[in-house]
């Protein structure tokens, strides 16, 4: 299927969304903080990001300015998943370029059908 990244400083919401999108046939690739994400995505081209907000030294919004800066990435579909819930979180990380927004903590079933959603929107953009 598709080659996701999954970035986040916790090892349980890695897991856990390793899990549901190897299980659903999906290739995971984990990053534990923003540079990692950074370069993971120039060597391994992920086709989706699914990226955490509140990480050490670089924080996802970071992350995803840093992506949209750049052509190549531009492009990339990312969701971001955060703790943070309130309707201005959601609004702020769309402004910033996110393609999707899931609070935590979620079901694997959301995060499959947002997953889903952005993958069938690339394909057809």
């Amino acid at each position: 299927m598709a080659n996701i990244l999954v970035v986040d400083d916790s090892s349980l919401y890695l897991e856990l969304a390793r899990q549901a999108l190897v299980d659903h046939g999906h290739q995971v690739e984990l990053a534990n903080n923003g540079q990692e994400a950074l370069q993971s995505v120039a060597n391994k081209k992920p086709v989706l990001i699914l990226l955490d907000i509140v990480m050490p030294e670089m924080n996802g919004y970071d992350v995803l300015r840093s992506l949209k800066k750049s052509a190549e990435n531009a492009t990339i579909p990312v969701i971001l998943c955060s703790t943070k819930g309130e309707d201005f979180d959601k609004y702020w990380g769309l402004k910033q370029g996110a393609n999707a927004y899931l609070t935590k903590p979620y079901e694997p079933t959301e995060l499959l059908l947002l997953v889903q959603e952005q993958l069938t929107a690339a394909r057809n953009s």
